[in-house]
């Protein structure tokens, strides 16, 4: 019991990035913390979902590529990796994770209540578990539930041909064609790595441009070196319907346009939705947004001044694109501003990454966005092929982009495309961060041979372009 006659200070409900680091943060503040999830017993939660997942499922097909660096692809091919291992790898690593997560919370004293809560009122949760009902109360709430991927009345989803992200990991083989229905984040990523493993992939959106956050020569980049390994882009087209022609046994997309594409199977990855309308929120005198998301100020508060919300479940911060990193910072903020120490996000610095293969990253502004402001810039761009690192890797293709203004030389933007994007990225977000000059690169001493050596030869390549000389 609290001092203020709760069971707990503060409840999280889920257990993702969000609520963990949420958690954390109000247990370093010596409040009473308790953390509400229906998969807390090691393994239960679905290896096909989540952060974790998605990016060991990742290394495990960049680890085979890199083989083939080596190694001739006839070699390669008479070892091909299947969704067995894949499934292996991916399992071991969440159980890991999930290990060093619940070690973490136990250490700051958090309990971890293994169920599915909803609101009896504001200061009310109700849990059933397997053992029954039971009640909890608490001063503050914490919702960081996440999201699923969204779905379509017109699309059945049988779990076997047709599938959602969830479900790639519990397929018994890879498809040989595989049509993946919305190139967002989720599509570009998993496009990619099934076309690493020689899946003959095609992908269908309705939009005209893919990646609108991102950089376009890095879009245009990508997509180049994702036809090179075979892909198909199908833009500007809608699927309305699908389903399994019985005479041919393949999988039918029919297209608004009439056309029907037809495939092997189906990955179905059009937008999440959010869950915060499975936690009966009308009795906590809270209403929820279409998708399911909830709606926040500045400081993670909802419209009850005692619930707040972090992670997918808000939204995401650009287009579909969503992100771990910023779950974590956004679930200790609301634990600094319920419990008076006051704090914000600068989500203009915040880091983006895809991690499709090419691995992309970027950080500040883009040209477009520069363009529309009227922004002054300028550019310096240097390329892996150029580099003894990109060699090593047999990064032939990837760059790092510098945006900067020409006067003052200040860094206002970092794009990468290639190997360790993601890694990288983070020196140019701290040269943004402090305000830093694109002569801070040129005067840096970069170990060699290393990617972070971009750096250098995009400054001087972006100073030899506003004539100031070495």
């Amino acid at each position: 019991m609290t001092a203020n006659g709760y069971d707990y200070d503060l409840v999280v409900i889920g257990s993702g990035p969000a609520g963990q680091k949420g958690a954390m943060g109000a247990a370093k503040l010596r409040k009473k913390v308790a953390v509400v999830d229906h998969r807390w017993a090691v393994g239960k939660s679905s290896v096909g979902s989540g952060t974790i997942s998605s990016k060991t499922l990742r290394e495990a097909v960049l680890s085979r590529l890199r083989q083939q660096i080596f190694s001739s692809r006839t070699d390669c091919k008479n070892d091909p990796i299947g969704m067995a291992d894949l499934t292996a790898r991916v399992e071991t690593v969440v159980k890991s994770d999930s290990k060093a997560i619940r070690s973490q919370l136990q250490r700051h004293q958090v309990d971890m209540v293994d169920g599915v809560g909803s609101f009896a009122d504001s200061h009310t949760l109700q849990i059933q578990t397997e053992q029954g009902s039971r009640q909890v109360t608490a001063e503050n709430f914490l919702i960081a539930v996440g999201t699923r991927p969204a779905r379509s009345d017109r699309i059945h989803l049988d779990g076997q041909r047709i599938f959602d992200s969830d479900r790639l990991l519990s397929l018994h083989q890879l498809p040989r064609e595989l049509i993946i229905v919305g190139a967002g984040l989720i599509g570009i990523e998993y496009a990619s790595l099934l076309a690493a493993l020689d899946v003959k992939v095609t992908l269908v959106d309705q939009r005209s441009v893919l990646l609108g956050f991102v950089d376009r020569e890095i879009v245009d980049n990508l997509c180049s070196q994702l036809q090179q390994r075979g892909v198909t882009f199908r833009l500007k087209e809608k699927v309305v319907e699908c389903g399994i022609d019985p005479k041919e046994d393949r999988v039918c997309a029919q297209l608004e346009s009439g056309e029907c594409i037809r495939g092997e199977s189906l990955l179905y990855t059009v937008g999440r939705q959010g869950n915060a309308d499975r936690l009966n929120l009308a009795s906590a005198g809270l209403n929820v947004l279409d998708g399911g998301k909830l709606e926040v100020n500045e400081q993670f508060r909802t419209s009850v001044p005692n619930i707040y919300a972090a992670g997918d479940v808000i939204g995401f911060p650009v287009e579909d694109l969503y992100y771990g990193s910023i779950s974590m910072e956004q679930g200790r903020l609301a634990s600094c501003n319920m419990f008076g120490f006051p704090a914000v996000s600068r989500p203009q610095v915040f880091p983006y990454a895809i991690y499709g293969i090419p691995e992309i990253s970027m950080v500040g502004q883009t040209e477009e966005a520069l363009r529309a402001k009227q922004i002054p810039y300028e550019v310096g761009i240097a390329r892996s092929g150029e580099s003894a690192k990109g060699q090593i890797l047999g990064d032939n293709q990837g760059f790092l982009k510098l945006l900067f203004n020409p006067d003052s030389l200040k860094i206002l933007g970092v794009h990468i495309i290639g190997e360790n994007a993601a890694e990288i990225v983070h020196t140019g977000q701290a040269a943004i961060s402090f305000g830093g000059t694109i002569e801070y690169f040129r005067d840096t001493v970069f170990n060699y041979p290393t990617l972070a050596e971009a750096y250098k030869a995009a400054a001087l390549d972006g100073l030899r372009r506003v004539g100031l000389e070495l």
